[in-house]
């Protein structure tokens, strides 16, 4: 039988605890008992672990678990991949970071587009704790040994000027003769014997404005195509991300 997976809060190198919701979860959902077996992931390692307390907190307390670490079990790390998402409905992005979580991108950076709506973008900031907890329970989920990192949201503009060691991409709806296939395997091949860590930018409801287009093109980004068809902003970002993972992994 697989065991649960849980991503701990706090951990040293022979412990790990869960706070908060997990806890809550484990003790009065699945009655957790001492001793009882689950795997733990702590500092981006999974270990095989045994409850050793648990406390219920008692009325208006918070619930924690504590593990001890007996055995470190092999994984798979998250893709080299950062995910650039202009920000869109949060519905469709609150699913496309979930699922994003689960094809395993390593960080998203949520960023404000030209085309991204106003009250979108005024609301963004209030949003990133609840995308990092969709994040934290997809993991979890998914069995991943890591968190992706979701940063606060930038300007466009801001991302897009950084310095950056990865290879830098953009979907673009204008180009035809470039694939994102094609130029992976040349990021592939450049990088011998590593996985090249890669930059993925997916544009907004409407697609990128001309002058976006101008400042890709300005600092160095790769333009690339899906194909023909017209895409949601969410069917890119996960249709892009599993190429990639056909491909790094």
């Amino acid at each position: 039988m697989t065991r649960r997976r849980w991503i701990a809060d706090d951990w040293d190198e022979a412990t790990a605890t869960l706070k908060g919701a997990q806890a809550e979860h484990m003790v009065r959902v699945l009655r957790a008992q001492v001793g009882g077996q689950a795997d733990v992931v702590a500092g981006g390692r999974v270990f095989h672990a045994e409850v050793a307390s648990i406390s219920d907190g008692g009325p208006g307390g918070r619930a924690e678990v504590r593990f001890n670490l007996v055995a470190e079990v092999e994984s798979d790390p998250a893709m080299p991949v950062t995910l650039v998402m202009s920000i869109f409905k949060f519905d469709h992005m609150e699913w496309a970071i979930e699922k994003a979580t689960e094809l395993g991108v390593a960080t998203i950076a949520p960023v404000i587009a030209r085309r991204t709506e106003k009250h979108l973008a005024l609301a963004a900031m209030k949003r990133v704790e609840r995308w990092r907890r969709i994040a934290h329970e997809a993991a979890q989920q998914s069995r991943r040994s890591d968190v992706p990192v979701i940063h606060d949201p930038v300007k466009l503009s801001e991302r897009v000027r950084a310095t950056s060691s990865s290879k830098r991409i953009v979907l673009a709806e204008q180009e035809r003769s470039t694939t994102l296939r094609g130029t992976l395997a040349e990021a592939i091949a450049a990088a011998g014997t590593e996985m090249p860590d890669l930059e993925l930018a997916i544009g907004p409801e409407g697609g990128w404005a001309p002058e976006e287009e101008a400042l890709f093109d300005a600092n160095g980004w790769q333009a690339v195509s899906l194909g023909t068809r017209i895409l949601r902003a969410e069917t890119a970002a996960i249709a892009a991300l599993a190429v990639v993972s056909s491909m790094l992994e």
